[in-house]
């Protein structure tokens, strides 16, 4: 656990000194306003103070635990010898927050950095797992690159509901289309609403807060085993004690964000989150991270690695049986890492080991059907694949192996709507002639369109499909999709329709094809058609006059470039403030 065993570093060299420790009117002030807390001089002078970032909230029920666990990470920071003190900072509820956290990833991104530069702070341990929150922290983090250490959020228990094991998000989905499609009724639904989610945590499936917080580790930013620990464990209260203790060794050490987080690491994450069987989200979250780290992480990648990691996590929705508990009883990240060794930089470090060798000397797999061996893969390849084509020029993405197999290669004609609203009110209109061979198109659902890019992309299968025992159908949008859903759906088309991309110019009728081995995606319409139909286009109107969401929408990139705001993602330095 202590990589370079360091001593402690004199108090003149910790950052926070400049506060604390001059002689001047401002230091004297300083002192004199930690006297008004209440805290005496030998509690913290000289000592590395340690910034506690907590995204708990009473409506965030992912993290309603984690004002316990930042009083665990501040017991550890005391017993270390360090000063903590704790920041609250936005939640992110993927549950509640409308239209989608997504379009506020970056707020919290931009209050982590200016926190952390702002503050007397030596070190970091930033507190989340909700799915925008992983990203945001450490976006914010790496653009300050100090000392930091990761605490996931961890998994919420297994749902449970008539005898059956259920995964929040998943089980959702297909119940509610079991609802739809009047196989269950109102008791039935009022029962599962108290089955599905019973614990704090965030989803217990492999959904985007799972995946995130796996990258999270596999990048070396947390504790080893961190990102699976159910929430309610005991084992998550030690957990974030542990992170106390060691991010006060890191202080010591001078060990920063930037020195984990390199290109290797990235690469490493990647290769993680396709072993798994992750979330797409991950696609724009993670080159969003890399851009922060300065590491050029782009779809192609994505792609690269796809073709040579196989999916090894039986976990929903990407495998067929597991939850998250299960996982971590298995083995958890370190267990299923070390089945795919060969695959990663086994000689960079984290912030618990000198290198993620040593971190995975003692791993291993207790359960083969959780964390199944190389030769008996949940696929053979990676969960996710790249598409390219005169529909999506700048790349879309495609969960494929959450699809039924015969979507996989398939040809139909489009049903477009312009908006999600339309698609709610119309979807059931028998007028439309929808077939089981239809492509769904829905656009003005990208990252300015949304606006915030919602995860709008398992679009519905009518009502009428449905009662005829029709699951799957192949969907297209400028969307995202939950982590915990699954089905043909092509998400992330870039450029989205509202900027003027090729979705924008669909018409209902127009063939478009998917080929998912081919890596293609095509809208069967003559170069010389678009063309007179892109003549005609308008753009929309803007969707926000003023306020945070005119930033947003002046400032917001495409999806395969993260959609990160283009003033925060361009390189530069920021110097640290004058405290005196």
């Amino acid at each position: 656990m202590r990589p370079g065993e360091a001593g402690p570093r004199p108090p003149g060299e910790l950052r926070s000194h400049q506060w604390y420790g001059t002689s001047g009117l401002r230091s004297f002030s300083h002192r004199a306003r930690t006297r008004q807390l209440g805290y005496l001089p030998e509690e913290h002078l000289g000592k590395p103070v340690v910034a506690v970032l907590n995204t708990w909230s009473d409506i965030n029920p992912c993290h309603v635990h984690l004002r316990d666990r930042a009083q665990a990470v501040k017991r550890g920071v005391w017993q270390a010898g360090g000063f903590p003190l704790e920041f609250p900072v936005a939640t992110l509820s993927e549950t509640f927050q409308k239209p989608t956290p997504m379009l506020y990833r970056n707020l919290l991104a931009m209050e982590t950095e200016e926190l952390l530069r702002s503050y007397p702070v030596d070190g970091a341990v930033l507190l989340g797992g909700c799915d925008k929150s992983t990203p945001a922290l450490l976006m914010g983090a790496l653009s300050v690159d100090l000392p930091t250490v990761f605490v996931p959020a961890g998994p919420m228990l297994p749902g449970h509901w008539r005898g059956r094991v259920i995964g929040s998000g998943t089980d959702m989905w297909k119940y509610w289309d079991d609802r739809r499609a009047g196989l269950i009724g109102d008791c039935e639904l009022a029962g599962l609403e108290e089955g599905l989610a019973r614990s704090p945590g965030h989803c217990m499936t492999m959904g985007t807060a799972s995946t995130l917080t796996a990258a999270a580790e596999a990048l070396g930013v947390t504790v080893p085993g961190a990102s699976s620990i159910p929430a309610v464990s005991s084992e998550h209260e030690r957990m974030a004690a542990a992170s106390g203790l060691r991010i006060v060794e890191l202080v010591h050490e001078d060990r920063r964000l930037s020195q984990i987080v390199t290109r290797e690491a990235f690469e490493d994450a990647v290769t993680t989150v396709l072993a798994l069987g992750g979330s797409t989200n991950a696609v724009i979250h993670l080159i969003a991270m890399a851009g922060r780290a300065g590491v050029a992480l782009t779809l192609d990648d994505f792609d690269r690695i796809a073709r040579t990691v196989p999916v090894l996590a039986n976990v929903r929705p990407g495998g067929d049986t597991y939850l998250m508990e299960d996982f971590h009883f298995a083995g958890g990240l370190p267990g299923l890492l070390s089945r795919i060794a060969d695959l990663l930089h086994l000689d960079r470090p984290t912030v618990a080991h000198g290198t993620l060798r040593e971190q995975l000397a003692t791993a291993a797999v207790h359960h083969d059907d959780v964390i199944r061996p190389r030769a008996e893969p949940v696929a053979a390849e990676g969960g996710l694949a790249v598409l390219r084509g005169n529909l999506c020029p700048d790349g879309a993405v495609i969960k494929h192996i959450a699809c039924e197999p015969r979507l996989l290669k398939h040809t139909g004609p489009a049903v477009v709507f312009d908006d999600y609203l339309q698609l709610q009110r119309t979807i059931d209109d028998p007028s439309l002639g929808i077939t089981a061979d239809s492509v769904l198109v829905l656009r003005g659902s990208g990252p300015r369109g949304g606006p915030g890019m919602p995860e709008y992309g398992m679009l519905p299968i009518p009502d009428h499909l449905l009662k005829q025992g029709v699951r799957d159908m192949v969907r297209l949008s400028d969307a995202r999709m939950s982590g915990t859903s699954y089905g043909a759906c092509v998400l992330h088309i870039a450029p989205e329709s509202h900027v003027g991309g090729p979705l924008a110019l669909v018409r209902s009728g127009d063939p478009i094809a998917l080929d998912v081995e081919a890596r293609s995606l095509h809208l069967h319409v003559s170069d010389e058609e678009l063309a007179r139909r892109r003549a005609t286009w308008t753009p929309p109107p803007a969707r926000y006059e003023r306020g945070y969401g005119a930033l947003y929408a002046e400032q917001i990139t495409q999806a395969d470039t993260g959609c990160d705001f283009a003033f925060l993602a361009r390189p530069g330095t920021v110097p640290d403030p004058y405290a005196g």
